[in-house]
Order: C-alpha cells, then sequence, then structure tokens
C-alpha cells in the first residue's frame, strides 16, 4: 500500500491505509518522495521540533508561499520569527476571550438549529456546519454581516491553491476585499483582529499589509473548512455510534470531553507538511535536508500505542490527555479554543432540539483537497 495524496473521491476511508502505515511502515516513502510519519510520538516529536522539521518551505506538497505569491504567513514561519508574529494575536484567541462569544454564538446555532427542526430535514453541511464557522471568523475579522456569504468562495479558491492549483480568482476577490477592509479600519476600528493589528502597527510593531493580508488568509483558510469538518464528521460519528449519543443524552456533562475525542477521530486536518533541515535516522531510514515529511495527525490521533487498542473507536467517556488534532508546539492552532467552543455548542443545541437526528453518510460527498477532511454535503434529518 502506498500513500497517495486524499482528495473529494478517496475521503470517505483514510483509515485502512493509516492503520497499514502505522503498523508496517512508519516512516513512509511515497511514490511522489514526500515521506510520510503515522505514529502519534513521532508526529508529536516531529511537531516539537521545528528546527528540524521546519515551516518556512511550506505545509503542503509544494512551496505555497511561492505559488501564492504572498508575504509568509505565520503559520510558514518558525521560531523566533513566528513566536513574534503570534504573540500579537495570542490574545484575542485566549479561551477567556472565545468565552466571551459564547452567548451570541448560541444564539446563531439555536436558530439554524430551530430551522432544521421545522424542516425536519436538511444539509448539514450547508445549512449549519459550514454557516457557524463563517459567522465566527467574519467575528473575529470584523467583517460585516452583509459581506460573510463570501466566505464559500473564499475558503475554496485557498483551498485549491494549497492544493497545488493556479490561484483563483476567488483569492483575488479575497485580497481586494481586505485590502478595503484594512483601509477602512484605519478610520473606523472595531473590535476585531483587523483593528489590534493596525493598533499594535501603531504601536511599532512591523506588520503591514501583507501582513495582516496574511492573518487574515491563515483565519479563512483555517477556521472554516477544519471546523466544518470536526461538525460533519461528529455527526456522522454520533449517528453510527448511537450507544455513545445516548451516553451524552442522559449524561450533558460529558460533552467537553467528547468534543476531544470526536476532534481525535475526525482530525479535520489530516496532515501538514515540514521540509527537514538536517539528517535525521529513523525507523531505520535517513531523512536528508530539504526532504518533505508529511505529518499525518490523522493516522497519528488513532494509534493504538497512544490511545489503547480501542483506539479507532468512539468512546465519548475516553480520558483524552493529548491529541493531534491542533498539531502541537509552537504551531499549536491558534483556533483550538474557539473549534473547541463551536463543536460544543452546536452538538448541545442539536441533541437538545433534535435529539434523534442522524446523516446519511453513503449519500454525503467531500470536499476537495488533500489535507482537510470535510464533507460537502451531508443529508440529515431531525428525528
Amino acid at each position: 500500500m502506498a500513500y497517495r495524496p486524499f482528495g473529494r473521491d478517496s475521503w470517505r476511508d483514510p483509515w485502512a491505509l493509516y492503520r497499514f502505515l502505522r503498523e508496517e511502515d512508519p516512516l513512509h516513502r511515497s511514490p511522489s518522495g514526500v515521506w510520510v510519519l503515522s505514529r502519534f510520538a513521532d508526529v508529536l516529536g516531529a511537531s516539537l521540533d521545528t528546527a528540524t522539521f521546519s515551516s518556512a518551505r511550506g505545509l503542503t506538497f509544494t512551496n505555497e508561499k511561492e505559488l501564492l505569491e504572498l508575504a509568509p504567513t505565520v503559520v510558514m514561519m518558525d521560531p523566533p520569527d513566528h513566536t513574534r508574529y503570534r504573540r500579537l494575536v495570542n490574545r484575542g484567541f485566549a479561551p477567556r476571550r472565545v468565552a466571551d462569544l459564547e452567548p451570541e454564538l448560541r444564539r446563531q446555532v439555536r436558530t439554524l438549529v430551530a430551522e432544521l427542526s421545522a424542516a425536519g430535514e436538511g444539509d448539514l453541511a450547508t445549512g449549519i456546519a459550514r454557516r457557524v464557522p463563517a459567522w465566527l471568523v467574519a467575528t473575529y475579522l470584523g467583517v460585516p454581516d452583509t459581506d460573510r456569504h463570501r466566505f464559500d468562495g473564499w475558503t475554496e479558491a485557498l483551498v485549491q491553491a494549497n492544493a497545488g492549483g493556479a490561484p483563483a480568482a476567488g483569492l483575488a476577490d479575497l485580497y481586494a476585499y481586505f485590502v478595503e477592509l484594512i483601509d477602512r479600519r484605519r478610520t473606523e476600528p472595531g473590535p476585531d483582529l483587523v483593528s489590534d493589528l493596525l493598533a499594535a502597527e501603531e504601536a511599532g510593531a512591523v506588520i503591514g499589509v501583507e501582513g495582516i493580508l496574511g492573518y487574515a488568509f491563515v483565519l479563512v483558510a483555517g477556521g472554516n473548512d477544519t471546523t466544518t469538518g470536526l461538525l460533519t464528521g461528529a455527526a456522522e460519528l454520533l449517528t453510527a455510534h448511537p450507544d455513545q449519543r445516548r451516553r451524552l443524552l442522559d449524561d450533558r456533562a460529558l460533552l467537553p470531553g467528547a468534543v476531544e475525542e470526536l476532534l481525535r477521530l475526525t482530525s479535520p486536518v489530516q496532515g501538514l507538511c515540514r521540509v527537514v533541515t538536517r539528517p535525521v535516522e529513523l525507523h531505520g531510514r535517513t531523512l536528508a535536508p530539504g526532504d518533505r515529511v508529511l505529518l499525518c495527525y490523522g493516522a497519528a490521533n488513532r494509534d493504538r500505542r497512544e490511545f489503547g487498542e480501542d483506539a479507532e473507536t468512539l468512546d465519548v467517556a475516553r480520558p483524552v490527555r493529548r491529541l493531534l488534532a491542533f498539531s502541537s508546539g509552537p504551531h499549536f492552532c491558534l483556533g483550538a479554543a474557539a473549534a473547541r467552543l463551536t463543536g460544543r455548542v452546536v452538538l448541545d443545541e442539536l441533541l437538545a432540539a433534535c435529539p434523534d437526528f442522524w446523516v446519511e453518510a453513503d449519500r454525503g460527498t467531500f470536499a476537495d483537497g488533500p489535507f482537510t477532511r470535510r464533507y460537502d454535503h451531508l443529508p440529515i434529518h431531525a428525528g
């Protein structure tokens, strides 16, 4: 068996390949020449060692900095540059700040779930799982309600570009929109990330328009489709495991821990690449400087060595001590607290209003792209 990039037609079941890689070929050389790490300890170690496994030459199968023709974004930097840029926005993503969003987020979710309940059926991906994270990301960026419908096109454009395609027209639209928004926020600041970065720039931080655009691109690409992957994947798992859904219905206090377990099994970002900076001996093979390595979070998060012999089974009460759904180390996902909040609130409201909901996974279709596993369409029935 060999690793080939997944996509719309192959995301339904990557688990068999991951299982083979973990057990038989933990440092796998793919036909394209990219190496694949699949065991939890290996992926965690590489995530923590940014000096050896560098992000500075892109996170995909090519150097997307050259493809997108943009200044490096914070996710494509190594310390100390990464540390400095990340510090500018850390406060806005702290759990306490994220918690302040819950009342309005819950109102938004409750409205969407009520629409589903009244209709009796719908599309979970387009009706809830894409709209909720888009609202959250737009709130962070200060995008007015009237413009938030544009997020789908922007997300797709970034996904296509990161998959190795030519930069799409949607990227030009995204670029132009945020250049205009940045200009507006210079004279009309608000409680949003763009305004915070402009204030930091006035206080002496060297960011520039390209730097602010980089933050916006990271949030649009990293905050929308990943949370969609969590929500649709969680609904698929709870449909397939009605006993686990019943445990949540009987004891809603299990929800925060259940979100960790669902993040572990769904791993919306299935993997990202790093480039090796020095020779590395691993599993009897040698990685050379310049080699590109896929850190396969989706495989690592199901490793029995870390999570026990039932690692591939859903257990909403499992004590998840650590996981790689948000990577780890310096590149731990900025939006982790927001994703966890969104998952908890959506599942809470969905279980409350539609306790017998179920999705038709076999009729669902996946979005394209080799790194994020998410349903593009997923029929749901209120019960």
